[in-house]
C-alpha cells in the first residue's frame, strides 16, 4: 500500500466507476462518487436499467489499460489509497464527472462541483436518468430497504405483536420499514402475493 505523498504510476485496471488499480495499488479516486456495480437508475420513460454496471464499462472503455499517474492523499477505512489520478495530463475524476459518469462527492471535496453542474445542464450520462446518490443507495441497501429483485418492492413486516403486515410504496410507514430476513420478514412482488402468504395491508 502506498503512503500519502509517494507518486504511483502504471497501467490502470478498472474495478468500478470510482475505484481502480494502478501499479498493484487499489485506489479510490478522490472527490467523486459513482454508482455501485449493482445500482439501477430509471429513464425518463420509467424504465429501470443497470447504470452502475454501465458506468464501470464506460470507465473501462475510456481508461482501461492506459498508463496513469496518481498522487496519494490518504487511506480510507477499507484500506484503499485515496488519490488524484491523471492520464496524459487529464484528471480522471474530472473527466468522469464532466461526462456524467460520476458525481462530485461534496462531503469530501468541492473540486468537481462545476463539472457536475455542466453534466446536469447537458443531461449527459447518468444525468439523462433519475439516479439515486450512490451514498444514499449504499445506506438504504445496508438498512435492507432496497428489494433484492426488481419490481418486488412490497415490504412484509412482522410487527412487535407478531402480526404480519405489508407496506406498499407510498404508504405512511413504507420508507421507515426495514426488512430483517432473520425475523421472518420478506419482500413481495404484489399485494396479492402478500395476502395469500398471510400478510395484511397496513392501515396507513
Amino acid at each position: 500500500m502506498s503512503e500519502a505523498g509517494e507518486t504511483l504510476s502504471g497501467p490502470l485496471r478498472v474495478i468500478d466507476g470510482d475505484t481502480v488499480d494502478v501499479g498493484g495499488t487499489r485506489i479510490r479516486l478522490f472527490g467523486i462518487d459513482a454508482p455501485e456495480a449493482d445500482q439501477q437508475c430509471t429513464t425518463a420513460q420509467g424504465t429501470r436499467w443497470r447504470c452502475g454496471a454501465w458506468v464501470t464499462s464506460e470507465v473501462e472503455r475510456v481508461f482501461g489499460g492506459r498508463t496513469a499517474t496518481c498522487e496519494p492523499l490518504a487511506v480510507d477505512r477499507y484500506g484503499r489509497t485515496v488519490a488524484r489520478c491523471h492520464i496524459q495530463g487529464q484528471d480522471i475524476a474530472d473527466v468522469l464527472v464532466s461526462a456524467g459518469l460520476a458525481f462530485a462527492y461534496q462531503r469530501y471535496s468541492q473540486d468537481y462541483v462545476l463539472a457536475e453542474k455542466g453534466a446536469a445542464v447537458q443531461a449527459l450520462g447518468l444525468r439523462a436518468s433519475r439516479v439515486q446518490a450512490p451514498s444514499h443507495f449504499r445506506e438504504t441497501r445496508a438498512a435492507r430497504r432496497e428489494p433484492s429483485e426488481t419490481g418486488c418492492d412490497i415490504k412484509g413486516n412482522v410487527a412487535s405483536s407478531g402480526a404480519l403486515i405489508y407496506h406498499s410504496p407510498g404508504q405512511h410507514f413504507y420508507a421507515r420499514t426495514h426488512i430483517h430476513v432473520g425475523k421472518g420478514e420478506r419482500w413481495f412482488c404484489s399485494a396479492e402475493a402478500a395476502s395469500k402468504a398471510g400478510w395484511r395491508r397496513s392501515k396507513r
